[in-house]
């Protein structure tokens, strides 16, 4: 069993509350020393199969896709979005602070679903979040669909790919947030934006990466 009784207490106590870097409107519990919790989660959790804390950071794809949402309310305003491979919940957050009518926030991680409740809470917004792998099933009948960060990982990339596909013959619009992952299919994108977002450096490989959003196109 997980030895992590209070999936709750455990965030507050390993979290503090601070602005996004580039989405400052946005407050959300994230780790104070990265390597360090990253490092507790990897030795109380990795035995038991259990993700590392993707959710207690603010990665550069989630942060553009987030500030993109803000300067462009149009994009989710009324309308029903999908996050996927949602975190800390950051991009969900941000469709329902600027008018969307409803948010699904999915991660295959518990302790995910726990931070974006406590992150949502803190944004005063109401978010439906799931913990659930939906690459297998059918598209989600959605009007929007965002995902950040997701292409580091081929085997990943690949699901997500053909997940994405599907979603895009039913018509719906794709929004990627990613600095540069290993396995962005950069021949499946129309890039849109691109910003300079602070980032955890003992994380990354850098203290400011350029990140960008891109409208992801259907197969010719």
């Amino acid at each position: 069993m997980n030895r992590i009784k209070d999936p709750r207490s455990f965030i507050r106590e390993q979290t503090r509350v601070k602005p996004v870097p580039h989405a400052e409107e946005i407050r959300l519990h994230v780790a104070d020393e990265a390597m360090e919790l990253w490092q507790k989660t990897e030795d109380e959790l990795g035995a038991l199969g259990l993700p590392p804390p993707f959710w207690a950071f603010a990665w550069a794809g989630g942060q553009a896709l987030a500030r993109y949402i803000l300067d462009h309310p149009e994009i989710t305003r009324g309308k029903t979005v999908l996050d996927f491979a949602s975190g800390s919940g950051l991009v969900a957050i941000a469709a329902m602070m600027v008018g969307a009518k409803h948010c699904r926030a999915v991660d295959i991680d518990p302790f995910a679903l726990e931070a974006g409740r406590l992150n949502a809470t803190l944004n005063d917004v109401v978010v439906d979040f799931e913990n659930d792998d939906i690459t297998t099933g059918p598209a989600p009948e959605v009007d929007v669909f965002f995902c950040g960060d997701v292409f580091y990982d081929k085997h990943m990339a690949d699901g997500i790919i053909a997940f994405i596909d599907r979603i895009l013959i039913r018509g719906t619009p794709v929004f990627i947030g990613d600095p540069g992952r290993s396995y962005l299919p950069k021949d499946r994108l129309e890039h849109i934006a691109t910003y300079s977002v602070p980032v955890v450096g003992a994380l990354e490989d850098a203290e400011v990466k350029k990140s960008s959003v891109y409208r992801f196109l259907p197969l010719r």
